[in-house]
């Protein structure tokens, strides 16, 4: 029907070009942001999965970061306790040297000051080992190890690992007070004083030799001999505690591997739906285009056909 108040074609070219216009300009919006969901609009439910998935990630990654921060704080605790394990050797032989007979006093006098002085290194390498401002190794209140720590190895809440050994490192602090009667493993508060026997930092000579609680040294054959049994538990309650400590930061280290894993996978789940697929989105984008180019010179068209109907009335 030809009319001149109402033009069909005219009005169904201009819905068809402007179909084609959003769709042209969805894909070149895709196409210069890279991202097949821009809105909400483009994919509402993708969207509130990709979020979902973006959020459990960086959770990862940052749990990722937590597992490295960690096994580097065991590593540096460990580290310590190789040293002290290596004092305590020393001592051990200076104690098993002085233990035989063959020794002099002069010998035993010389044995003593480096037996003393590992003593005092024992004590500064346990009560100054530190990692991020957090001693580490100390008996005191702030020692990290003195309660259970936890190690946050997930996005959620829920995912942590407990690592708690207060009480191995307790009885390594016993075991090398009793080999070392003048060793300190804590940082004391003002006024506080360090428990450790009695008889600590007496000189065996002021000390019965059927005394208990006599201080560990190398001097007398009698007290070295005693000595050796003492470093040797000393040394046994040290390897427990590096051995606890480096069974959590091999788990940690398969925790960071299977995160990683997660990770990745998660990742690629996430780049499925939010990522445009330039190829496809290219040929879409091409296609409009030829749609738009159509749509305008059909508009063109319609808006002639008025024209018509007045040659009717020539």
């Amino acid at each position: 029907m030809l009319s001149l108040h109402t033009n069909a074609a005219t009005l169904s070219a201009q819905n068809s070009l402007g179909r084609t216009q959003a769709s042209l300009s969805t894909s070149m919006t895709r196409l210069s942001t890279g991202f097949r969901i821009n809105s909400a609009m483009d994919d509402a439910a993708g969207l509130q999965i990709a979020t979902r998935l973006k959020a459990q990630t960086s959770g990862m990654a940052v749990a990722m970061r937590n597992t490295q921060n960690s096994i580097s704080m065991l590593q540096t605790a460990e580290g310590a306790l190789n040293e002290v394990t290596n004092i305590l050797t020393r001592m051990k032989d200076l104690a098993t040297q002085a233990a035989d007979g063959s020794s002099s006093a002069t010998d035993q006098g010389a044995m003593q000051k480096e037996f003393n002085s590992l003593t005092t290194e024992l004590g500064n390498i346990i009560s100054n080992t530190s990692f991020g401002g957090s001693k580490l190794l100390n008996n005191g209140t702030d020692g990290k190890f003195t309660a259970e720590v936890n190690f946050q190895i997930g996005s959620e809440s829920s995912e942590q690992m407990k690592f708690d050994i207060k009480d191995s490192l307790g009885k390594m602090h016993t075991a090398i007070s009793t080999a070392a009667g003048d060793f300190s493993g804590s940082t004391l508060e003002e006024g506080e004083e360090f428990e450790a026997g009695e008889n600590a930092g007496k000189e065996i000579s002021d000390v019965p030799e059927d005394d208990d609680t006599a201080p560990s040294a190398a001097t007398g054959a009698t007290n070295a001999n005693g000595t050796i049994a003492n470093l040797k538990a000393a040394i046994e309650a040290v390897s427990t505690v590096r051995s606890e400590m480096g069974a959590a930061a091999n788990r940690l280290d398969h925790v960071y591997n299977n995160l990683s894993n997660v990770s990745t996978n998660t990742k690629n789940a996430t780049g499925r739906i939010m990522d445009v697929d330039f190829a496809t989105e290219s040929a879409n984008m091409t296609s409009k285009q030829m749609l738009m180019q159509a749509g305008t010179a059909m508009l063109k068209q319609t808006n002639s056909m008025s024209s018509m109907v007045m040659s009717l009335l020539q």
